[in-house]
């Protein structure tokens, strides 16, 4: 049997497939044809469970402003696998920090604590707009922290109090069983002084993209776990040994790679 490459070791290549977040429409066909085949309408949830039998650690569920709602297709992966971790990507201004929490606590308690986010912060203004949120510049990252603080709040117990420049919450707080599962590893980007700082205070992880110069951002963020989205399989293999001595352990990866990468890690695992 392969072993499962979902280990928290230092230097250990985690894999993470980057889910589909829109489904293919259906065909037109004519009246009087009756279309007798099964409806393709879960791309996410069959890379996910593709990824979970290769072994791989964890599924991306990205934040799409035209694409389905990622919480939700993350519950669907969370339901259809029994290994992956799967992060949800969401938008800091889509619902209240106790809302969400709420949610994930819920989901949590269903997916034996599976559960991730990615807290999307730097959105393209128009994208921000098109979702109603107007707030620019680093005020940005000022409510994502205030999100990030009163969703741990409210998780952990009550009663909790807060107020600050976005959110108030007066004697909130969670009771048994949504405040014992554990909250949602929480990953974040950026490569500016707020959103190193940010990732600081709040982050598990912190996710670089292809080109950031990491030499220079890594010792900005003491403590933490690194990632790296790659744009193709070709990179991984080609590049995670190089990455991994720059202290990073977490790849992101297209989905349509994940059968390929799963026949790779399948094939290391019978040579080691």
């Amino acid at each position: 049997m392969m072993t499962r490459h979902d280990t928290t070791h230092p230097g250990t290549a985690r894999f993470h497939v980057v889910l589909p977040t829109r489904s293919a429409a259906a065909p037109e066909l004519p009246a009087f044809v009756t279309d007798v085949r099964p409806a393709l309408t879960d791309p996410a949830g069959r890379s996910a469970v593709a990824a979970d039998l290769a072994g791989l650690a964890g599924a991306l569920v990205p934040f799409d402003p035209g694409g389905q709602e990622s919480l939700t297709v993350a519950a669907n992966v969370l339901r259809r696998t029994r290994h992956l971790r799967v992060v949800a990507g969401f938008h800091a201004a889509a619902a209240t920090p106790v809302y969400a929490a709420k949610l994930s606590a819920s989901l949590q308690r269903f997916a034996a604590g599976r559960l991730g986010w990615r807290l999307a912060v730097d959105l393209d203004p128009a994208a921000a707009r098109a979702q109603g949120d107007f707030l620019t510049g680093p005020g940005r990252q000022a409510r994502a922290g205030e999100f990030l603080t009163v969703a741990k709040g409210v998780w952990h117990g009550g009663p909790f109090d807060f107020r600050g420049d976005f959110y108030e919450v007066a004697a909130g707080g969670f009771g048994p069983p949504l405040s014992a599962s554990p909250f949602p590893e929480v990953q974040l980007s950026g490569t500016s002084p707020e959103a190193l700082a940010l990732s600081r205070r709040h982050a598990d992880v912190h996710v670089f993209a292809e080109g950031d110069d990491l030499d220079a951002l890594v010792p900005e963020l003491p403590g933490l776990r690194y990632g790296v989205h790659l744009s193709s399989l070709d990179h991984v293999l080609d590049h995670v040994e190089e990455y991994a001595r720059r202290g990073v352990s977490e790849f992101f990866v297209p989905a349509e790679d994940v059968y390929h990468l799963g026949e790779h890690l399948k094939e290391q695992a019978l040579a080691g």
